[in-house]
């Protein structure tokens, strides 16, 4: 209907009404119901009159404002509750929506606060390595040739979420192995270490993670364990698992979605941002998949999916480590093996996942720190060099590299060794009941 005829019509129909000698409040009504506005306008009035717009607009803008203010303290309470606090502050403080805002004026206070009760943690630093997780421990532990793989060098699904759930009820906090030392470029054009001593939450202790060679090399499709990882359909990184059933999810079924899955729900496990260590290999590819030239059919497919899947994981917060393309014990290989080793992984699995500075020795085979082959390893750029004891924690830093230990937790250690993670958490607690 043109707008000359719906005026023409409303006339009508207010004259009509008129006549009849009703009051203002049912002519109203009875207009508004005759051309389908009934409800839209303030006391039913056939029309938005000016001044109806204007508190409408007026109205509508108010809304829009609350919305944005609203959004910002959102933003900057996710900002805190993964400890940037500084970062919370300077959001709210530089926002014109938010100027002479209460809410806003005691977020700031809270999060000054919490800055202020940080504290720099001077105690022994953990550090806790995982291999690959059951998820379906019937197939697994089903006693064929792979069973004592699975049941000895990796633990389940169950144990690790128990884990996580222990250590985060204990006061634990991810944070980044970088943290601990510093690159600092010297007048001289050299790079060197300063160490520093990582300022937390009041009440939390600080964990570094990381995740042993991860290629995947070691297991066998249909056992109940993840083969690789892959992109899901919103570009996050999961576990590939074919169920009982044959049918392959990416999902929650590795060390790596699951932690991720862990902080989304417990964001304040992570110290701004933090996620673990990668440690691969080069010899069998990465992430399961084949990546040498001639290896696979699809190897240069192949590549770009490990490029791919690396972005989003160092995006994520996470940080890669070499070990070797061999995965040999570095302590026992010469310098040119070690060279050798070294140069071979940079130019297959190092060349896909981008910058790296961390060695995980293979076995906790460390080099000599005082030989030639601890230089070509600094020289080489790797000056975070993290090596292996079952039963202590171990951080110490000089001007050329950090060195720090790790404890490797599997399920020949959980069965054979308990109390070595008792400091973590009770090994008898974490055990999944098909271990028992």
């Amino acid at each position: 209907m043109s707008g000359k005829k719906r005026v023409v019509l409303t006339l009508a129909a207010a004259a009509a009404l008129l006549l009849c000698g009703c009051s203002r409040s049912v002519r109203n009504y009875q207009i508004a119901e005759s051309i389908g506005t009934l409800g839209k306008y303030e006391n039913n009035e056939p029309v938005e009159t000016p001044k109806m717009k204007a508190e409408r607009e007026r109205k509508e803008s108010e809304a829009a404002l609350e919305k944005e203010q609203e959004d910002l303290l959102a933003q900057a309470e996710d900002l805190a509750k993964t400890y940037h606090y500084e970062e919370a502050v300077a959001l709210l403080e530089g926002s014109d929506e938010l100027r002479d805002d209460e809410r806003a004026e005691e977020a700031v206070a809270s999060y000054n606060d919490a800055l202020n009760r940080m504290y720099e943690y001077d105690g022994a630093i953990g550090h806790l390595c995982f291999t690959n997780l059951v998820v379906d421990t019937d197939r697994a532990f089903d006693g064929d040739e792979y069973s004592s793989v699975y049941r000895q060098n990796m633990i389940t699904l169950t144990e690790f979420e128990n884990i996580l759930n222990t250590l985060y009820e204990s006061g634990y906090i991810l944070i980044d192995i970088h943290s601990l030392a510093e690159k600092v470029d010297s007048t001289n054009g050299d790079t060197t270490l300063v160490e520093r001593n990582v300022k937390i939450p009041e009440g939390r202790k600080p964990l570094i993670l990381s995740v042993e060679n991860l290629t995947y090399d070691s297991v066998r499709n249909g056992d109940g364990v993840a083969t690789r990882l892959a992109l899901d359909k919103d570009g996050n990184v999961g576990a590939v698992y074919t169920d009982a059933e044959g049918h392959d999810l990416i999902g929650a079924y590795d060390v790596v979605p699951v932690l991720e899955q862990f902080i989304a729900e417990h964001p304040d496990f992570s110290f701004r941002g933090a996620r673990g260590i990668i440690a691969l290999s080069g010899a069998n590819g990465a992430f399961g998949y084949a990546v040498e030239e001639g290896s696979s059919a699809d190897y240069e497919k192949n590549q770009e999916t490990v490029r791919a899947i690396a972005d989003k994981l160092r995006a994520d917060g996470w940080t890669f480590a070499t070990e070797g393309y061999g995965y040999k014990e570095m302590g026992n290989l010469s310098y040119d093996s070690l060279r050798e080793d070294i140069t071979m992984w940079q130019d297959t699995v190092g060349q896909l996942i981008g910058e790296c500075d961390i060695v995980l020795y293979p076995s906790g085979s460390e080099v000599d720190y005082t030989t030639e082959k601890a230089a070509l390893l600094i020289n080489q750029g790797y000056c975070y060099l993290v090596g292996m004891w079952s039963d202590g924690d171990h951080t110490e830093v000089n001007s050329k590299y950090l060195r720090q230990t790790r404890r490797t937790i599997t399920g020949y250690v959980l069965e054979n060794y308990p109390g070595n993670f008792s400091t973590y958490f009770s090994t008898s607690s974490i055990l999944d009941s098909a271990r028992r």
